[in-house]
């Protein structure tokens, strides 16, 4: 099928929200000045209807980026060829400027679990998720990137850091990165480790995308404090700050305010890409960076 595209399809170093069909009518009507959109790719692998409708008129005027977070790329089986043959589909309807999957897994012998569960870091695992990396990038016929995780517990078996197997399965594979602040900011304070220093070691070079959420507040079984990955809130404070601490130092990226669950209305979403924006524009560096 032809892209109902008009708008170039690659997204701009600005801010960006996932689209939601709350917002589809605002959106249409008031044509906001926003950098682009994402979208989740398996709400849209139907062939037809009133999503696909409303996304080829928005994809008109601004670039996708697409978001799977159905594919298992950690999970300790085969990838699933139905549901990658649906999202080579979809790719080649929209052509989004960008395409990203969750360093996750959620599939288990004939079960799909509605969570995104962690990947140990062993010699094991990196070498299955880097072969499920391969086989989705020459269905695709593009690169992928790569989401670092939000977790909640650790593998004692795990016999490198999360930046080194991170690192390690760009450079194999040629996959880019997307760095989620917020998930850095939830993993940092679950384990007790600082995250600007998990930042200032990331491999910012492989970076194509940035996402920032917010996050619930609880505590564990011994009170100690226990953040969520809700996306059901406004970004917090601290990591704000960690963004532009990134944004000081990889220069400006695509920045996406990720909000999917007790949705806000369209002007409190767009009022947090403004936020971004402002940062993102506030000292432009000489040269954007882009991924590889």
């Amino acid at each position: 099928m032809d892209t109902p595209a008009k708008t170039s399809s690659a997204v701009p170093p600005r801010a960006g929200v996932g689209l939601k069909a709350a917002h589809y009518t605002p959106i249409l009507e008031q044509h906001p000045d926003i950098g682009w959109f994402e979208i989740h790719a398996e709400n849209y692998m139907g062939a037809g209807g009133p999503p696909h409708r409303y996304l080829e008129a928005i994809r008109r005027d601004y670039p996708l980026s697409l978001h799977g977070v159905g594919l298992s790329i950690g999970a300790d089986k085969p990838l699933d060829q139905d549901h990658l043959i649906r999202l080579k589909r979809l790719n080649e309807r929209y052509q989004p400027g960008l395409f990203s999957e969750h360093l996750a897994w959620s599939t288990h012998d004939e079960f799909f679990f509605n969570d995104l569960l962690p990947v140990p870091y062993t010699q094991e695992a990196l070498a299955r998720c880097a072969d499920h990396i391969d086989q989705v990038q020459e269905t695709l016929g593009r690169q992928m990137l790569l989401e670092n995780p939000s977790t909640y517990v650790t593998f004692e078996d795990s016999s490198m850091s999360e930046i080194e197997f991170l690192r390690s399965l760009s450079e194999r594979t040629g996959c880019g990165l997307l760095l989620d602040v917020n998930n850095v900011f939830v993993s940092a304070t679950n384990h007790g480790y600082s995250p600007e220093d998990y930042l200032d070691a990331f491999p910012i070079e492989r970076v194509g995308e940035i996402h920032l959420g917010g996050h619930a507040r609880d505590q564990d079984d011994a009170g100690a404090p226990l953040l969520i990955d809700a996306h059901d809130r406004a970004v917090a404070d601290p990591v704000w700050m960690l963004y532009a601490r990134v944004i000081g130092r990889s220069g400006n990226l695509p920045t996406l305010i990720e909000w999917d669950n007790e949705l806000p209305s369209w002007q409190e979403l767009f009022a947090e890409a403004q936020a971004a924006d402002a940062i993102l524009l506030q000292d432009p560096p000489e040269q954007q960076h882009v991924a590889r």
